[in-house]
């Protein structure tokens, strides 16, 4: 009898092996199957809402760089202060200009977060006002709750699990998610559903916010970062190795008809204000020189045939984005993603949401 429980004992413990091993296995394979996917960044004034002269205004015109950022699926979007050194400013325009940049990024923030999350992480706030007039962004990853796909964005919730271990994560579902981790109660995470079901309960793991468009190939919305200076932009660069192609946009600069296709891995397209690039250039004390094409590795004018006397930043953003779409060439492409066929669109892309706010 003993024998037999012995021998019984060790076929378990072989089988455990075996299926740690296959399971090891398997998360080798996901994990080679898992390739870099190469981004694009643009970085835009704060100062471009001080032309707006109603919060309505600044709103809408924040609305139309979330836009632009979502249509050509841009991965990071830099607010910079291009008038942070000017000495001859006074301290009321140093904090009109800073408060710019903030609005512009808290907007920027809550249209890019999924609509069920917004409630946690934004508070009532005057720049948020008029955010229910603004045109949906309708990202991929704004899944409602019968889109039926692999990832979500989630917030972490205070409900204790029943087990004591783990944590109960938000993501939009009429059941939490379980994760195994420990979390913070309040930070949003990205999650991968497990496809294995134990009855009614939600299983899935937390990943980081760039594996869905590495494993997927869908575009899963922007960050926003605050650069006090322009050249702040370039040095506080979320990679590891910077930017491998800048380029920045000026009638000055030459025309996009004569640039030849660009490579890269992480670029950067810098747009100036009213006064343009070489304005960020005179009110920066880390840079030397003013001539803003030294800066860049390409210059460009992005609408050479103008009709108007100017263009404005955020036209200029979407002018700009479509004539380069031809232009850039990734390193390493995104996976092909049929959108509508995954996640369908929603039946109404003007559907105000603001009722969240």
């Amino acid at each position: 009898m003993e024998e037999n429980k012995i021998s019984k004992k060790s076929k378990a413990v072989q089988q455990n092996h075996k299926s740690a091993k296959k399971k090891k296995k398997q998360a080798e394979a996901e994990i080679s199957e898992v390739s870099e996917v190469s981004t694009i960044s643009i970085a835009v004034p704060g100062s471009i809402l001080e032309n707006a002269h109603s919060l309505e205004l600044k709103t809408y015109l924040a609305g139309q760089i979330a836009r632009a950022a979502c249509i050509y699926n841009v991965d990071e979007i830099v607010i910079y202060d291009d008038s942070a050194s000017t000495a001859s400013s006074d301290g009321e325009d140093q904090t009109a200009r800073k408060g710019c940049c903030s609005q512009m990024a808290r907007i920027l923030q809550y249209l890019e977060c999924p609509q069920y999350l917004r409630k946690f992480f934004f508070p009532l706030h005057r720049d948020l006002k008029f955010c229910g007039l603004l045109n949906p962004l309708d990202a991929p990853h704004h899944l409602r709750q019968n889109n039926d796909f692999m990832f979500r964005e989630g917030v972490v919730t205070e409900k204790p699990t029943k087990t004591g271990k783990g944590s109960n994560v938000n993501i939009g579902l009429r059941k939490d998610a379980y994760v195994e981790e420990t979390l913070t109660p309040g930070i949003r995470v990205t999650v991968k559903l497990s496809d294995q079901k134990e009855g009614k309960k939600v299983r899935a793991a937390v990943v980081s916010p760039a594996l869905p468009r590495q494993e997927t190939g869908v575009y899963w919305g922007y960050s926003v970062r605050i650069a006090e200076t322009i050249s702040q932009v370039f040095s506080q660069s979320p990679y590891e190795d910077g930017y491998d192609l800048t380029i920045g946009t000026s009638d000055r600069g030459t025309k996009i008809q004569d640039v030849q296709e660009l490579s890269f891995n992480h670029a950067l397209v810098v747009f100036g204000g009213v006064m343009g690039i070489e304005y960020a250039l005179e009110n920066d004390n880390q840079l030397s020189t003013t001539a803003a094409e030294l800066l860049f590795d390409h210059y460009i004018n992005t609408a050479p045939k103008q009709g108007s006397r100017t263009i404005r930043t955020e036209e200029a953003v979407l002018i700009s984005l479509a004539g380069l779409q031809d232009k850039l060439k990734a390193r390493h492409e995104a996976k092909a993603f049929n959108l509508f066929s995954c996640i369908p669109q929603s039946q109404d892309t003007r559907q105000h949401q603001g009722r969240d706010h």
